[in-house]
């Protein structure tokens, strides 16, 4: 889910192998209005387009390909013509393995952020960061003091603020079928060279974390907005993604309570903000095929 639910069986192998209450809430004052979707083409590429991250100067669109336990998953860019039109420049070199590399995130300072379950089993950890220039990866290492060390747990969706000194990620709990039983956010504030969970990440995020599950999370610029994907319900044939905005006016509040973003419509996951967070790019399945859209704010 944004290790989407194509990526349960691998993490299922990997693991088993081896709210508020009212009172708290902050509501919305008043509804973020969105245009029409869009449908973006990605010049060069025909392939499955999942877990989309813009860069935050707008020039580059890092995602996946397909999540999938039949498919060499792993991270790909391209480079922006204008807002529904990129174009495809290949896979990151110098991280792709035989294992799962999907959900990017890069900060201003090019540290890219992402997820990586090839060693899970031994090690119990699952993000990791390295550092991006011209289409390659190098310097990379695991994100200390994420992982719960305990088997089952898996951290995943991971995105970094824009000046790469808070990350948000998910602590998600899988049963013995390889289904979610939890997943919900949680937020690491950078200390010195090494991440340490912010003890306020509760209260901050108490109007989002509910008993269904979130994930992908997207934070802006300002760290005032924040979107995400949410399944209501346990996971079946029949779930339904749904993507989510919260706001706040200042980073030390909690969000508020989150607002269905109802023009996208779908199965849809994975957002990610326009550079002047204005606009939303997110994927979505269409017949057998995950395809990127994006849709801007009206007010």
């Amino acid at each position: 889910m944004k290790m989407r639910i194509r990526l349960i069986a691998t993490l299922a192998l990997l693991i088993f192998s081896c709210s508020s209450s009212k009172d708290e809430e902050i509501l919305v004052d008043t509804a973020i209005l969105f245009g029409s979707p869009q449908r973006v083409t990605l010049q060069g590429y025909d392939g499955q387009i999942m877990e989309p991250f813009l860069s935050r100067d707008g020039s580059i669109l890092f995602f996946n390909n397909l999540n999938n336990p039949l498919v060499d998953t792993n991270l790909h860019w391209s480079t922006r013509v204008n807002n529904t039109l990129f174009e495809y420049q290949g896979e990151l070199q110098g991280v792709a393995t035989e294992s799962l590399e999907g959900v990017p995130s890069m900060d201003q300072n090019n540290t890219l952020y992402y997820v990586y379950t090839g060693d899970y089993f031994q090690t119990l950890q699952s993000i990791y960061s390295g550092t991006y220039s011209q289409g390659s990866m190098s310097n990379i290492a695991v994100v200390e003091n994420l992982s719960l060390n305990e088997p089952g747990w898996l951290n995943f969706d991971v995105e970094v603020s824009n000046d790469g000194q808070s990350l948000y990620f998910v602590d998600g709990l899988y049963d013995e079928n390889g289904g979610p039983r939890q997943a919900n956010f949680s937020i690491a504030r950078k200390i010195g060279n090494e991440f340490q969970r912010d003890p306020n990440s509760a209260m901050l995020l108490a109007n989002i974390n509910t008993d269904d599950l979130e994930y992908a999370a997207a934070i802006s610029k300002d760290e005032l907005q924040l979107c995400f994907t949410r399944i209501i319900g346990a996971i079946s044939v029949n779930s339904e993604a749904h993507i989510y905005i919260a706001t706040r006016t200042d980073t030390s509040m909690p969000f508020s309570k989150p607002q269905e973003i109802k023009e996208i419509t779908g199965f849809v996951e994975g957002p990610t903000f326009s550079s002047d967070d204005h606009g939303i790019y997110y994927h979505k399945k269409e017949n057998e095929d995950f395809v990127l859209y994006y849709i801007e704010k009206l007010s």
